[in-house]
């Protein structure tokens, strides 16, 4: 199942995207009665009992009627309200060999704050200060259930599904001090989408191309197969140390081509365009603009 957030009257709605068109699940569900989450926050929340509900609900249903056009809606970032927003640094081999950075031993995990979500084709503002602007195409993995101590072998069965993700840092602010976050969390410094792609449709997370174009240029491009640390080991590290809930999102890091590793670095400006598209989860583009 694909699913998509998009917004109404300002407010995020859930849709699915079908061979016919977006289904409008919350009128859909309201109309009909059916016993199946209406909302983005509903779903994520509930995660993958939620999402076996959606599915049952919609297995029967005439879709005609509740169906809209993608390219008319407005789209939100696909999980609006996460609980948590976990990242993971250094985590593909090349990148760690470009940032002149020794592979980590276990994963280098950080945060990111809701402020920092934005949408597809969402404008990202740039303060005219930041002088050091990066992107990241990073594989994006939305928790289905809660998680605590997993095993490896187990980890995946707690994955709701997989998303595009662009972790935007400054990096003069990254490394202002010890901690990352400074230059990680600024407003629209996570764009998220277009779609949740469920995990029954992604067998395996470590087998997907991953690029990135700048501008139409082709800055990234590899596999998630380079990661240090796999999607599922990465789920099992952190819930040994706090608890996973359904509706928390994991961005798994980035691989080579980013401009902190370049040796003629080309940070990003207001006017700069970047792309993310990761095998089957559709491509996430949006313009940075002057604050």
């Amino acid at each position: 199942m694909k699913l998509l957030t998009y917004l109404s009257a300002g407010v995020p709605q859930l849709g699915v995207v079908t061979a016919n068109g977006v289904l409008d699940v919350g009128a859909a569900v309201g109309a009909l009665g059916l016993d199946a989450p209406s909302t983005p926050d509903a779903l994520y929340s509930g995660g993958l009992e939620a999402l076996a509900r959606l599915q049952s609900a919609l297995g029967s249903l005439d879709q005609a009627a509740y169906t809209l056009d993608e390219a008319t809606l407005t789209l939100a970032p696909v999980v609006p309200n996460p609980g948590k927003i976990l990242c993971v640094g250094l985590n593909y081999r090349k990148h760690a060999e470009e940032s002149n950075m020794a592979a980590p031993k276990n994963p280098v995990l950080f945060s990111k704050f809701n402020n920092a979500l934005a949408a597809p084709n969402e404008p990202i503002p740039l303060a005219a200060a930041w002088e050091q602007v990066d992107y990241e195409a990073e594989l994006v993995v939305v928790v289905g259930k809660r998680a605590k101590n997993v095993s490896v072998a187990d980890a995946l069965g707690y994955v709701l599904g997989y998303c595009n993700g662009d972790d935007i840092s400054e990096r003069y602010l990254q490394f202002l001090s010890g901690q990352w976050l400074l230059g990680k969390t600024s407003d629209k410094f996570l764009p998220i989408g277009p779609y949740v792609v469920t995990a029954d449709e992604v067998p395996d997370p470590q087998a997907l191309t991953i690029q990135g174009w700048c501008n139409g240029e082709l800055r990234q491009n590899s596999s998630t197969a380079d990661m240090i640390f796999s999607v599922a080991e990465v789920i099992a590290y952190a819930s040994r140390h706090f608890t996973l809930e359904a509706g928390d999102i994991i961005s798994t890091g980035t691989p080579e081509g980013v401009v902190f590793g370049m040796k003629e670095k080309r940070w990003i400006k207001p006017g700069d365009e970047y792309t993310v598209e990761v095998a089957g989860l559709g491509r996430l583009t949006n313009r940075f603009v002057a604050e």
